[in-house]
């Protein structure tokens, strides 16, 4: 009888989730007021301004929306730093934002080092090259997880007040700033270069750094100013404490400024990270937003409110904030794009949360978007100490980050999954920018716990715009939505996406759909499909979009319209509308009126996330391919991991046939949309030849090259413990903190062209550690200490090969 009864319990819950909701939002208000307030702006030598207004920046008065990622040169090898450039721009960057550590470049007093891999000149001229721009954050005080936070251990043996207006403090500042305004001299944007604005200070009375002269077992002394020591705190959050110094704190950061333009430093934009109170440079620079959604600085996991739609512009995350939100643009310019681990915490980035949380930050009204960190690196060795943030307990090389590019230039699933972002927002950011945010009535009584309520927002003017929705939490699991109708109530008409039957959002993912879009003259009422590039140039015009996972794409259009079925569609007309089903992992129609025409291409996620864009004589193209596809001058690099077979597929067709620099390129027939080729190279197989030392420690001979059609070779331990280290000659070079992801090391920037010998000490995990909290959502991580009180085993060692050439067209 109990059995019977449970079916039928199980039949009526089974009915009742799956039952169809219409969720409806009234975007009849009123559009952004915009206003031109701020003293931000510049002219380059071709008479084009950069301008910044209360809600967006412009450049040649088009609304922009920059896409920032960080990359710390300084943390990286000088010979690679034109690959990263380009690995960046591969992903959609178009702005790259980079600290200037005071200590890395003064570390001793009156000696400035900007050579080899400190070479900021060197780094500007690569970004020029390669055409994207830069924001360069001249601290005194950076932070980013360096000794000190970027001060120099001498600057504490002076009779000073750091951080503050002390004359003397001022004097060491103004000498930093000449310095590095002599590296910038002639990359501005007024003189056609890449820098387009510089960041002053670094959370300013909001957080510091601990010092690196400590003592075990000490607490922690920050570097903040005395007088701000009782405000201030370690890492990003919420600061509502009273600050009385809160004029003084604005004062500095004018002087700051003030010093940084006698220097030369001379750019359209400042800016300032002004969350938790922070100080800015009130009407003269951007108060810039972070949101991080795995700190490593807080007691415990727990869930952020980073997922759940808002208005930025009113209500800044890492609120309060000492300025008018609304008479700033809210530009969210450190989104944690993963996270650093410390000996007690190791938060893991789940990657899946990187472009959940753009989605939902564009969703909430933001105008610039930012990530910390892109792309990781590590720290460079100082003369007398290690230049990581010991104090707290950081490794002392690595600067992975988990970031989207890693430590040694790999590419991961973030970095492919923001790229799809990005695209869209250079193609987009024109219509996006000028958006008000609409949010549903329940927006404000939504918590991170609620993981059972759809969350979604609008981007609107007039009776156009783009729904957002988002299924992604941090430290949980979100339901999957089903069933989902949306009713768009403007002042024209009421838009329901779909016209009939419902759609599916799947856990974890989000999506971007557009409503009432102007396609080139086209009307498109809805499209249950996201946005991903285009190019209006071409004598037909072409637009991308790609189908979100486990949604079925479908398009209305005005019945006006003739749509032409070239690949996977079926069409459905009627006196209303007209609506195109794509039912293919690839669809291609297009449509006709009044003697215009556009083509439109359909594809799957899958596929979409193996898009990157190049120029084929100047005229805009997509390459799709496993391999990773750089732009170098006039030829293609390609980059694959693992295999030395591998396909690319080119859109819009070209007649054009590329050829390759080594190995076979072979044309595939019968491709209805693509012309597509296939990659050969000869395949190298490198052996990992190694010898147990202990039950700690392992030999490892490393090659003494590498083939010239291999770009890299990453070594992957797969160990369970505590911490790793690597040595060469006695020397540490390279650490990692176990997070239960296997511990990869890139070769190529230890080889020499002689035979190596790299030995591996690993220490054994306590059964007591505080990090097992950051490994408990997986515990295949977590090893069974049974009755021991320590953890050890060395798995197993191998070499992953990354094959390169390059193709031209």
């Amino acid at each position: 009888m109990k059995k019977h009864l449970s079916i039928v319990i199980v039949i009526l819950f089974s009915s009742i989730t799956t039952a169809q909701k219409v969720y409806e939002l009234d975007t009849n208000v009123p559009d952004i007021e915009i206003h031109q307030k701020l003293k931000l702006g510049g002219t380059n030598s071709k008479g084009e301004k950069i301008r910044v207004n209360n809600y967006y920046m412009s450049v040649g008065n088009k609304p922009v929306i920059p896409i920032v990622g960080e990359f710390h040169f300084s943390r990286y090898p000088k010979k690679y730093w034109d690959e990263s450039i380009r690995k960046i721009k591969a992903g959609g960057i178009n702005v790259i934002a980079t600290y200037v550590f005071w200590n890395v470049h003064e570390e001793k007093e009156n000696i400035f080092d900007w050579k080899d891999d400190k070479d900021l000149r060197y780094f500007l001229q690569l970004c020029k090259k390669n055409n994207i721009e830069v924001i360069v954050r001249i601290g005194p005080f950076c932070h980013g997880e360096i000794r000190n936070g970027g001060l120099p251990d001498w600057l504490m043996g002076r009779a000073l007040n750091i951080r503050s207006n002390d004359p003397l403090y001022l004097k060491y500042v103004e000498r930093l700033y000449n310095e590095i305004g002599k590296q910038l001299k002639g990359f501005y944007y007024k003189d056609d270069g890449p820098i387009i604005g510089v960041q002053i200070e670094n959370e300013y009375q909001h957080s510091a750094a601990p010092w690196g002269l400590t003592y075990p077992g000490q607490p922690l002394e920050m570097t903040a100013s005395e007088r701000d020591m009782s405000v201030t705190q370690e890492g990003v959050g919420i600061s509502d404490a009273v600050n009385p110094f809160l004029k003084q704190g604005n004062d500095h950061m004018k002087i700051l400024k003030s010093l940084s333009q006698s220097a030369g430093i001379d750019v359209p934009i400042y800016t300032a990270t002004g969350w938790g109170n922070a100080a800015i440079i009130p009407d003269e620079s951007i108060p810039v937003t972070a949101a991080y959604a795995y700190p490593f600085w807080t007691p415990k996991r727990d869930y952020s409110p980073f997922f759940l739609y808002k208005d930025m512009h009113r209500f800044p995350d890492y609120g309060p904030v000492r300025y008018t939100p609304t008479d700033y643009p809210a530009f969210s310019a450190e989104l944690g794009s993963g996270i650093m681990s410390v000996y007690t915490r190791r938060p893991i980035a789940v990657h899946k949360s990187f472009d959940a949380l753009i989605n939902r930050c564009l969703g909430s009204g933001a105008n610039g978007i930012g990530y910390y960190m892109y792309h990781g690196g590590s720290t460079p060795k100082g003369k007398s100490s290690y230049m990581s943030d010991e104090a707290y307990g950081l490794p002392k090389i690595s600067y992975d980050f988990q970031a989207p590019i890693g430590e040694y230039g790999q590419v991961r699933e973030g970095f492919q999954r923001l790229k799809l972002l990005h695209f869209f927002v250079q193609d987009y950011g024109h219509l996006l920018a000028p958006m008000t945010t609409v949010l549903p009535q329940d927006a404000s009584s939504l918590t991170p716990q609620n993981i059972t309520s759809l969350r979604y927002a609008v981007r609107k003017k007039g009776n156009s715009g783009f729904v957002f929705l988002n299924n992604f939490q941090d430290d949980t699991t979100m339901v999957e939505q089903k069933n989902i109708r949306l009713k768009i109530k403007t002042v024209q008409t009421n838009i329901i996406i779909p016209e009939k039957g419902s759609f599916n959002l799947e856990s974890n993912e989000n999506v971007i759909f557009p409503y009432n879009l102007d396609l080139n003259g086209f009307q498109l009422n809805y499209a249950t499909a996201q946005l991903l590039a285009k190019d209006e140039e071409q004598s037909v015009p072409y637009y991308i979009f790609f189908t979100p996972a486990g949604i079925k794409s479908e398009f209305s259009f005005p019945s006006n319209i003739t749509i032409n079925n070239l690949q996977g569609t079926s069409i459905n007309k009627n006196s209303q509308r007209t609506l195109v089903s794509c039912n293919e992992a690839i669809n291609e129609f297009k449509l006709t009126a009044s003697g215009k025409m556009i083509r439109i291409l359909v594809i799957s996620k899958e596929l979409a996330l193996k898009m990157y864009k190049i120029s084929i004589n100047g005229k805009k193209h997509f390459i799709f391919s496993d391999a990773l596809v750089l732009e170098n001058g006039e030829s293609t690099q390609l980059l694959q991991d693992g295999s030395s077979d591998f396909t690319i597929k080119i859109y819009p067709k070209t007649s054009i046939v590329p050829k390759n620099t080594f190995g076979n390129l072979t044309k595939l027939d019968n491709q209805r949309v693509f012309s597509s080729y296939k990659v050969s190279l000869p395949q190298v197989i490198m052996n990992v030849n190694s010898k147990k030392i202990s039950e700690r420690k392992w030999s490892l001979n490393l090659p003494s090259e590498l083939p010239k059609h291999v770009n890299d070779a990453y070594l992957t331990v797969n160990y369970t413990g505590d911490t790793a280290m690597g040595f060469i000659d006695g020397e540490l070079v390279t650490d990692e903190f176990y997070k239960g992801i296997p511990w990869q090391i890139g070769l190529r920037k230890f080889l020499t062209g002689q035979p190596q010998e790299m030995v591996l000490y690993f220490r054994p995990m306590q059964k007591n550690a505080s990090y097992l909290i950051d490994l408990q959502p997986y515990p295949e991580s977590i090893p069974d200490f049974g009755n021991n009180k320590e953890f050890l085993n060395v798995n197993n060692f191998t070499i992953n090969v990354q094959y390169t050439t390059n193709i031209t067209f």
